[in-house]
């Protein structure tokens, strides 16, 4: 009779996940060829990166994806394509659609497992089936986890922090060490930023067997050294270490978690406005919901009643609390949002490199919020009588519920398109249908992660089975990317271009390209908005041909507006750039286009115009190479009396270089300026 009724309940969270599945994602998702869903953004990167994968022959590490990235490719595992799912269907491609993802299933998955484990957290709890269900509902209901699926969708999987939780938090564990190798193992195929989470919990649990259960020191070192021997082997078959010593990135301290997160909506509340936060906050999105928030307000006076035995919990989890503690201050880094107010304390350089790896440091404080979550449902259900309990419960559950889908309510829009195998592409030109069964290869000049046009470019590569580097990876290979950007700067300079290889320029490179062209041979061309060097192109007989050719003597001269070039200060004014004095500070109004030049004359001209007198400085400019830090020419901007004026300046090139240059002014900030456009010309 227990065990129907233990199977009853069990059946109800797995129900609870399937609703709200089909609540806040819809169904159009389950559908495996529909990718319409997936056409922007990391979304994108993860299916673009699993339908490389798929299609590319095994190798050794399995993780390895040549295809996507050719020499700056890594692994599955940094296209973020959920690596336990990509090897679980890579064998059985050939049986597979010719457009198949598995995402749709995966989020399905995520809020069915946050359910269970949730439902499995709250047994801590209460023994009432009823309470249970409803405190799971808060777990699925939790705005980081629906936030996170929707954009990263391996990121979804905070069941796995959950199911970590239960086993720090649950007193006897048949054999241990199996079940915390299994859910690392996991956790390192399906995010890294989850293993890093999951392997905190249990080195705090390891080290409460350690202290309290009094397990021998042995048998700590021995699980320690088993589980570091598992992980990795897991995460060199996976590709974990392909990238080398491009796995330190940057951004920790920007990335951080704001100290204000748990009560920032974030657009996600109706009813509570936004805080003011850094421009770099969102990744530490922690809103609690406006249910949890109301809940945490009725348990103070329970909580100074100390009528729920809540100290004595903590005493007896003090080792993984001060280990949420510690996540916690990762999370916040050492650059500290409050607000917008900003508190900065100094790292050593080495430990700022360690931080690095996880970057993205606000994403650590979600096992501190699902705790912060289970301890507020821990002081209302045994703070009150059960009836009184399911009444609080189910109230805020409808208030979590009804007023974050002030967030899901868009994610479910964005997701719910209409059901489509294809992306729409802007390639419609009838060249790109016989450039793709002319090569295969379509590379970008200049090689970067995340160019521009990656995912046009990579889409199209997809289709037509080629492989390419128009890609766009969490991490990369540093110095495979220099060796690939001197090799394609060396192209430029000599026009010796692979014959299976289409290439598609920025238009910082467009000059160097033209100079060094076989024109009778190779087509240098602008065909739907893009550049390309279609190798060989004039000599195939059946290629089709009428494309805009781009010649060198259309390229004597070039013009960049101000509004099309970066800066550091300012903002537009229609076609330029404008800086006010007493609002803006002073700054490089203008700096790039990093553009690559031949050995020549070169006169550099800009137009601009400041309300200041004709003998008073209101800047500088410099022709500056970026890469070799150097000067070719500079001087002072004067003022103008607000009438527009022209500067030149001429500059000459002795040798063939790899470098890019900069036309740059800067602006002292003491009087307005407008730069309206800076144009090169050779002679």
């Amino acid at each position: 009779m227990k065990t129907e009724l233990f199977s009853r309940q069990a059946l109800a969270p797995l129900l609870l996940g399937v609703i709200s599945f089909f609540l806040v994602v819809g169904p159009n998702v389950l559908d495996p060829t529909n990718i319409a869903w997936l056409d922007s953004g990391d979304r994108a990167q993860h299916f673009l990166g699993w339908h490389f994968f798929r299609n590319s022959d095994w190798m050794f590490p399995f993780g390895l994806s040549p295809e996507f990235g050719i020499e700056l490719s890594s692994s599955v595992v940094y296209s973020d394509s959920n690596p336990l799912l990509a090897l679980l269907f890579k064998p059985f491609s050939s049986f597979l659609p010719d457009v198949f993802q598995y995402f749709g299933w995966w989020l399905l998955a995520c809020f069915v497992l946050q359910a269970w484990f949730g439902w499995r957290l709250l047994g801590f709890i209460s023994n009432n089936g009823i309470i249970r269900l409803l405190g799971a509902g808060f777990f699925i209901f939790s705005p980081p986890m629906i936030f996170r699926a929707a954009m990263h969708l391996s990121l979804g999987g905070h069941f796995l922090v959950l199911a970590a939780l239960y086993l720090a938090l649950k007193k006897e564990s048949f054999r241990p060490g199996l079940l915390w190798g299994t859910l690392l193992s996991a956790s390192a195929l399906v995010h890294a930023y989850l293993l890093a989470m999951v392997a905190f919990i249990w080195l705090a649990d390891l080290l409460r067997r350690l202290v309290i259960e009094t397990w021998p020191m042995s048998r700590a070192v021995r699980e320690v050294v088993i589980m570091t021997v598992l992980l990795g082997l897991v995460c060199w078959l996976a590709g974990y270490f392909s990238v080398g010593q491009g796995v330190v990135s940057g951004g920790y301290g920007y990335l951080r978690m704001n100290l204000l997160s748990v009560l920032d909506a974030n657009e996600w509340s109706f009813a509570l406005k936004d805080i003011p936060e850094g421009k770099g906050d969102y990744e530490g999105f922690n809103f609690l919901g406006l249910g949890i928030i109301v809940l945490a307000l009725l348990s103070m006076p329970v909580l100074i009643t100390g009528h729920v035995g809540l100290l004595s919990v903590i005493k007896k989890q003090a080792i993984l609390l001060f280990s949420l503690l510690g996540l916690t201050l990762f999370a916040l880094s050492n650059d500290i949002g409050i607000a917008s107010s900003e508190l900065q304390y100094p790292l050593p350089e080495f430990v700022l490199q360690v931080a690095n790896i996880f970057r993205a440091s606000g994403r650590m404080f979600w096992p501190v919020f699902y705790m912060l979550v289970f301890v507020v449902l821990f002081v209302i259900i045994r703070g009150h009588t059960e009836r009184l309990a399911i009444f609080l419960l189910a109230g805020a559950l409808v208030i979590q519920i009804l007023d974050t889908r002030a967030g899901w309510g868009d994610i479910r829009a964005n997701l719910m398109v209409r059901p489509a195998s294809e992306w729409r592409s802007p390639l419609k030109d009838p060249f790109w249908g016989d450039a793709a069964r002319q090569y295969k290869k379509i590379r970008w000049i200049k090689p970067i992660n995340q160019s521009p046009n990656w995912q046009v470019l990579a889409a199209f590569a997809a289709k037509h089975n080629l492989a390419t580097d128009a890609v766009y990876l969490a991490r990369i290979n540093h110095s495979s990317l220099m060796n690939t950007q001197r090799r394609a700067l060396n192209l430029l300079h000599t026009g010796h271009y692979e014959a299976d290889t289409l290439y598609v320029l920025d238009e910082a490179s467009l000059r160097l390209a033209a100079l060094s062209l076989n024109s009778e041979r190779d087509l240098l061309a602008q065909v739907d908005g893009l550049f390309v060097v279609a190798p060989g192109w004039k000599e195939c007989g059946v290629c089709v041909k009428g494309q805009d050719e781009v010649n060198v003597s259309d390229l004597s001269s070039i013009v960049y507006l101000g509004k099309d070039l970066p800066s550091t200060t300012g903002g537009l004014n229609g076609s330029s750039r404008f800086a006010k004095a007493g609002l803006d500070q002073a700054g490089y109004i203008t700096y790039g286009p990093y553009i690559y030049l031949a050995k020549g004359k070169y006169e550099v001209s800009i137009k601009y115009a400041s309300s200041a007198l004709t003998d008073f400085k209101v800047g500088r400019y410099d022709v500056y190479d970026a890469d070799r830090q150097y000067k070719y020419s500079e001087g002072i901007l004067s003022g103008t009396g607000g009438k527009e004026k022209t500067l030149t300046a001429h500059f000459e090139i002795n040798g063939q270089t790899l470098s890019q240059y900069e036309f740059r002014v800067f602006w002292d900030g003491v009087a307005d300026l407008e730069v309206k456009e800076v144009q090169l010309r050779s002679y």
